[in-house]
């Protein structure tokens, strides 16, 4: 079992957004949050300079990522898959190892399915795991929490946005701080 991270650093992090969908997030069971607060993390990774990494299951039946993260993304071109786990989607592993993360900071849906095995698979290749529970969601709160408990128990850490955006940013009185504030706000 991998020990979880006792600090994230953004030097040593990436962010993982895993399959926040068009026609996967309405069915969740509460939606709205998640990709607030995905988007939330998405600006404060890029204040930061954290890597973003977007997955997307299956585009051509389950839509692309929501308007509200992708907006928040600008440009980006999501990795594709048709595995649950995000291991499984061509080069997002190789992403990682290229920009020396240590740290991954996972949100996404479905927690019990995809974001679980992407968490396992991680946590298999060495890599300390962090799931951001506000901005994870599964179709039932008893899925959500399922999920959640099986992530903590093979060895990531579960923390809310807020957390992750505080502990990556490290200190106040910065440029920097001022506009993670202005996301929470």
């Amino acid at each position: 079992m991998q020990t979880s991270p006792r600090r994230l650093d953004p030097a040593a992090s990436a962010l993982a957004v895993i399959d926040i969908q068009e026609e996967l997030l309405p069915a969740m069971c509460d939606p709205q949050p998640v990709a607030q607060n995905a988007a939330r993390l998405v600006r404060g990774a890029q204040v930061l300079q954290v890597p973003v990494l977007v997955t997307e299951q299956y585009r051509k039946g389950l839509g692309g990522t929501v308007a509200e993260v992708a907006s928040a993304l600008g440009e980006f071109v999501p990795l594709e898959k048709l595995a649950f786990s995000a291991c499984g989607a061509a080069g997002f592993v190789e992403a990682l190892k290229t920009h020396r993360v240590r740290d991954v900071v996972l949100c996404g849906i479905e927690a019990h399915v995809c974001v679980t095995q992407t968490c396992l698979d991680l946590l298999d290749e060495g890599f300390r795991v962090l799931v951001v529970a506000d901005a994870t969601a599964s179709r039932t709160r008893q899925n959500l929490e399922i999920g959640l408990g099986r992530m903590r128990d093979a060895g990531a850490w579960i923390g809310s946005t807020e957390m992750v955006l505080f502990e990556w940013l490290g200190r106040a009185g910065t440029d920097q701080f001022k506009q993670i504030l202005n996301l929470v706000k």
